[in-house]
């Protein structure tokens, strides 16, 4: 009988300390991806970035990450093992403090929340908040939602309605494009930590013999957003457009000649009204003298020649400031390609913010 009460309590104890390794190792899988049956590439990246991250070797840790993240197969995966293995590779760049990359790939994650423990939930949620103080955030969308969407000349993800982009601070350029479409561009100035919404309209192309007028992509945004400015162009080109720009061109050479005519005129009329003034006052030595009312003549001569000065000097720099404009934008409207496709030609897209303003020119020449 005592053989058999030691028997049973050895059995109790043995299942205590199973049950309890068994629990400690499963606290402890919560945190790290299940071992994939086979010896693929994205297992052996995984244990390498786990033992680096543990070891807090981020570099290879990232490095190691990055590379399951690139191998992994939908169709070969499970979404907890792509989702955690987003989040892993973000939490290493927050600490490398590559903070857009991290925002990107931590947002990811978390788009399969449901997949995640709750445990990873919380630690790739604290990273997001830790990133997002430090990137600027561009809410984005595209009407077709089949457009290509290019920022800063490079393309994003594939064709979607809505878009969520992670941004360094500072000035972007977001176009979207589509076979058959105009163009749509916007400028915007991403601010750390604060979101942009932008909406960009990519109406269809109107053939030259169905409507002559011109034609314009529109681009919409919040005005409590920090999008300073946005605008596309798409212009028909014509005989009359080039002729326009001839006559341009000439307008503004005389008118800016005309104005150093003007100025070299006053120039010459400020030297003859110091010669007399000169004059005058050897001649008469009271200062005074074309202040009485029996003034001679020759001050009512100065005050003419001094009038006449003042109407050429004005005149003058009116017209080379208007001549100068007239220049400017001729010489922008031949940089703007009226007649190719949006691939082949150059745009000019006004763009403003707190610190510039100015012109921002897209396309090949």
């Amino acid at each position: 009988m005592r053989f058999v009460a030691l028997s049973w309590l050895g059995c109790l104890a043995l299942g205590a300390t199973a049950g309890f390794a068994s629990s400690a190792s499963a606290e402890e899988d919560i945190y790290s991806m299940p071992e994939r049956s086979e010896g693929s590439a994205v297992s052996g990246n995984v244990r390498r970035g786990r033992r680096a991250r543990d070891a807090g070797r981020w570099v290879e840790a990232r490095a190691a990450y990055a590379a399951a993240f690139e191998a992994t197969d939908p169709a070969s995966s499970t979404e907890r093992e792509r989702a955690e293995i987003a989040g892993e590779l973000g939490l290493c760049e927050l600490a490398l403090k590559q903070y857009r990359d991290a925002a990107e790939h931590l947002a990811r994650s978390l788009e399969q929340r449901d997949a995640l423990p709750l445990q990873l939930q919380l630690r790739f949620e604290a990273g997001q908040r830790k990133a997002a103080p430090h990137v600027g955030t561009l809410y984005l969308s595209v009407d077709p939602p089949d457009a290509e969407v290019l920022v800063d000349g490079k393309p994003v993800s594939a064709p979607a309605r809505t878009y969520r982009l992670f941004l360094e601070p500072g000035q972007h350029m977001v176009r979207a494009r589509l076979a058959g479409h105009e163009e749509a561009f916007a400028s915007f100035d991403a601010q750390a930590g604060k979101p942009t919404t932008i909406s960009l309209q990519v109406p269809r192309a109107v053939t030259q013999a169905a409507v002559p007028a011109k034609s314009a992509a529109t681009v919409t945004w919040e005005p409590n957003r920090s999008a300073r400015g946005a605008q596309a162009s798409s212009v028909a080109s014509s005989p009359t457009a080039s002729k326009l720009r001839i006559a341009g061109a000439v307008l503004a050479g005389a008118t800016m000649a005309a104005g150093g005519g003007f100025l070299t005129w006053s120039a010459y009329t400020e030297d003859e009204l110091h010669d007399r003034a000169t004059a005058l006052r050897n001649a008469d030595r009271e200062a005074d003298r074309c202040s009485r009312p029996n003034a001679p003549r020759a001050c009512s001569e100065l005050r003419d020649l001094q009038e006449q000065r003042d109407l050429l000097e004005q005149v003058g720099w009116v017209s080379l400031a208007t001549g100068g404009a007239v220049g400017a934008l001729t010489l922008v409207s031949l940089f703007v390609d009226r007649t190719s496709s949006p691939d082949d030609g150059v745009r000019v897209v006004p763009t403003a913010s707190g610190q510039h303003a100015g012109l921002i020119m897209v396309g090949a020449w």
